[in-house]
């Protein structure tokens, strides 16, 4: 019999939601002058602000479970950085309307995600996934999946800037969810409104293909990218955004094929950075693997080390995707 996981997803999407909320209020103090200094803090405030809603909740829900998440609160309990600490306690405490929340309950909240070794059951969150889209006020992502015995079985994925309805700039603010066998889902990060199924587009043009793929070249080769779409008769200019985001519009269809290439040979992905998005694109009907189409294998522990690179399409595209990727 097939676990529904009803429970899970719930706690999923709540703290998300609620790490979604403290995410936006930070962005919104992010002034010129800020960007102007390439002043950090708002994202670190926002980081660590996020990591503790959310291990918050899965502490309470599921005291069991261990977490694999990005950061732990070693730097933040450093002096230097008093301000930061005191700046996500304030966030955390307005968030949850909870003034008992205090700086050491956000430090112990955010270490419960510090969990490496894999298990048989646990999390992997990214707080904040894509932080330069963060501080540039366009897209990132918080992300959460529950990985049992291997599998993805749960996923919520907030995009606070990203429209609810595709072709639709506004409302913005949208969770994708998914349970392995049941469907993807969208529904807005505001208000009660009733989830709603997304799917993948069905073409099979590879000429015609929309893709996107990571704004920092760094993150992705964007001349192997390029390479792909000539091989492919591409001649759309690829869509480039930050974080888990890319996933999601797979998954809602507008776009097809979502490229992130190795740009080193030793590089391997953080299972954050994909867990979440995987498991939507796929319940959406579409495919994840990695660049020599392999699955993508979650029981390694914090990376992604027996795949190399990440391969997201609509499905009837990855073989074609694969093939010119593997052409001489």
């Amino acid at each position: 019999m097939t676990e529904s996981y009803e429970r899970e997803l719930a706690v999923a999407i709540a703290a998300v939601r609620e790490a979604a909320v403290l995410c936006r209020a930070v962005q919104a103090e992010i002034t010129p002058t800020m960007l102007e200094k390439k002043d950090r803090s708002p994202v670190t405030v926002a980081d660590f602000g996020s990591q503790a809603i959310v291990c918050r909740h899965l502490s309470r829900a599921f005291a069991n479970d261990p977490v694999i998440a990005e950061e732990d609160s070693t730097e933040l309990r450093e002096a230097a950085n008093a301000s930061a600490l005191k700046q996500a306690t304030q966030h955390v405490q307005c968030t949850l309307g909870d003034a008992a929340a205090t700086a050491d309950a956000v430090c112990r909240w955010i270490d419960w995600g510090h969990t490496r070794g894999y298990c048989e059951r646990f999390w992997t969150l990214d707080p904040i996934d894509g932080t330069k889209g963060f501080l540039r006020g366009e897209q990132y992502a918080v992300s959460l999946a529950l990985i049992v015995r291997g599998e993805i079985v749960v996923a919520a994925l907030a995009c606070p800037n990203l429209p609810v309805e595709a072709g639709r700039p506004a409302p913005t603010g949208a969770i994708f969810a998914a349970v392995r066998g049941q469907g993807a889902t969208v529904r807005a990060m505001d208000g009660d409104g009733a989830p709603t199924p997304v799917q993948v587009s069905r073409s099979r043009d590879s000429a015609a293909a929309r893709f996107c793929e990571s704004v920092e070249s760094g993150h992705s080769s964007h001349g192997d990218a390029a390479e792909l779409a000539r091989r492919l008769g591409i001649t759309a200019a690829p869509v480039r955004m930050d974080s888990q985001a890319k996933y999601a519009v797979v998954a809602r269809g507008e776009a097809d094929i979502y490229l992130r290439l190795p740009t080193r040979a030793d590089y391997r992905e953080k299972i954050w950075d994909h867990a979440g998005g995987a498991l939507i694109v796929t319940e959406a009907g579409g495919r994840a693997t990695d660049v020599d189409g392999k699955p993508l294998e979650f029981h390694h522990g914090a990376e992604l080390v027996a795949n190399r690179g990440v391969i997201v399409t609509n499905g009837p595209l990855h073989a074609a995707v694969l093939a010119g990727l593997a052409a001489p």
